[in-house]
């Protein structure tokens, strides 16, 4: 069977450079819509497990009957590498790592100055400040922030970011690519938090501050949320998807630039200092025996 060609929106060639859950999740939705994908990860034992972790994703999609196409006719536009050079013919590439500022500087700075100069660049910082990592970028009008949602196959949002010097054209093309991906884009100005890490981190500190202060257990202040507010996700549940040691470090930096209200609980400290991450370590609010 031939393989379709991606929606005239979508990129033929993405790549991502981080094949952690959000970067593998992301390579999902453009394979699973039409592009070749180039995954980057930092050597053999972790490209090993973001292909696995991309499988999986499609074998998903194929028993639900959302695939186009077999799972092997998916999975054969997908590279996964340690070898940044790879992406050098992507025409939109999506830096995953860590949230840590100098990580990302970095990698975006390698990035700018291996792909061609009118390729795409989008970071999926949740809290980072796109004006900033614009700085590390060459040619920094086609630099914005796309923030995809987790788990992204099945999350609807992708926050387009825009910064001072990002181009009304890349903003349309983000846009564009976000609807071809079957996703809605809200656009916000770059500041902190942008608009869904600001209003969401505070909701989910408070429920920690609520579960430290003894007020409710974990399960009955999630279950206040899904039931009087129709959370599909309640704010504790969430922190575990996410991961604690993420919500920490956003809760951090939103404290430093927006002020205390943001101030991470001891309880959010001391879970990620003994490491109860959430779901990743098995062990968050709630037990995850999968991991």
């Amino acid at each position: 069977m031939p393989i379709e060609p991606p929606p005239a929106a979508l990129p033929q060639r993405v790549a991502l450079v981080g094949g952690g859950r959000m970067g593998a999740g992301i390579a999902h939705a453009f394979l699973v819509n039409g592009s070749r994908v180039t995954l980057i990860e930092v050597d053999a034992a972790r490209t090993d497990k973001a292909r696995d972790a991309v499988i999986r994703g499609i074998r998903t999609s194929a028993e639900r009957g959302a695939l186009a196409g077999t799972v092997d006719e998916v999975a054969e536009r997908l590279t996964v590498t340690a070898d940044l050079a790879a992406i050098a013919g992507a025409e939109l590439t999506v830096e995953a790592v860590p949230e840590t500022p100098e990580l990302k500087r970095r990698v975006l700075g390698t990035v700018s100055g291996t792909v061609s100069d009118t390729a795409l660049i989008a970071t999926n910082t949740s809290s980072l400040s796109i004006n900033d990592l614009s700085k590390h970028v060459e040619n920094p009008g086609r630099f914005l922030g796309l923030h995809f949602f987790n788990p992204v196959p099945a999350s609807q949002l992708v926050e387009v970011v825009v910064g001072s010097r990002t181009t009304g054209t890349t903003v349309h093309q983000a846009r564009q690519i976000v609807a071809a991906l079957g996703k809605e884009a809200v656009t916000v100005t770059d500041s902190p938090g942008f608009a869904s890490s600001r209003i969401g981190v505070l909701l989910g500190i408070e429920a920690i501050r609520m579960l430290q202060e003894g007020v409710a257990s974990a399960e009955d202040i999630d279950r206040a949320m899904v039931l009087g507010y129709r959370h599909p996700t309640a704010p504790l549940r969430l922190t575990d998807l996410v991961g604690l040691d993420v919500r920490l470090g956003i809760a951090e930096h939103l404290a430093a630039t927006l002020g205390d209200r943001f101030a991470p609980p001891q309880l959010l400290r001391d879970m990620v200092a003994r490491g109860d991450l959430g779901r990743k370590t098995g062990r968050g609010f709630y037990e995850w025996p999968e991991g």
